[in-house]
């Protein structure tokens, strides 16, 4: 997000994202893939991008 400037507020307001699921991002939480794309168009990236299995 830093890269692209883009705010948490950008996220809620044009990515359709929730003020619940960024506090579990910021948390580590769990998200669902409908999150996953939502974020993917909003950030204009990859799942990899994103994601990272450990």
């Amino acid at each position: 997000m830093a890269e692209k400037h883009i705010s948490q507020y950008y996220l809620i307001k044009h990515g359709d994202i929730d003020t619940k699921t960024i506090y579990n991002l910021r948390k580590n939480g769990n998200i669902t893939i409908l999150t996953l794309e939502k974020l993917c168009r909003a950030l204009d990236c990859s799942p990899n991008d994103i994601v990272r299995f450990t």
